[in-house]
């Protein structure tokens, strides 16, 4: 299985609270209203190696320091943008292009491939 923005950001908060591994729903898993539900048993019980991956990943990704804090920031102390930018001393919107990068350079550095930033082809373009 690959890893997207949406499965990073859904396993984040676990790299700083053990115990959020608890609150975290497994989406191959069937509803807890449907006994009967079917599940693709490949996919099944993937869960805690993601969190095991995500971990790893969040230690050896290339991101840099300003991404580093926006993550922490936002998915380890729950903060707004508004306030992760007045610690980092930045406004709301570069605390969200931090931390839009940061997820999509450690969900390529999770799946093995570089990192393509698009807004370095925009920039080319203009």
């Amino acid at each position: 299985m690959t890893y997207d923005r949406r499965l990073v950001e859904h396993l984040l908060p676990a790299v700083w609270d053990a115990e959020a591994a608890y609150g975290i729903r497994n989406p191959q898993a069937p509803d807890a209203d449907m006994p009967k539900g079917t599940v693709d048993k490949k996919a099944a019980g993937t869960l805690f190696a993601h969190l095991a991956d995500i971990r790893r990943g969040w230690a050896t990704a290339p991101l840099s320091m300003g991404e580093r804090q926006a993550l922490v920031l936002r998915f380890g102390a729950d903060l707004a943008d508004e306030e992760s930018g007045a610690l980092q001393g930045v406004t709301d919107r570069a605390v969200r292009y931090r931390c839009e990068r940061g997820i999509g350079k450690l969900a390529a550095h999770l799946n093995g491939t570089d990192y393509v930033d698009s807004y370095d082809d925009l920039e080319g373009a203009a």
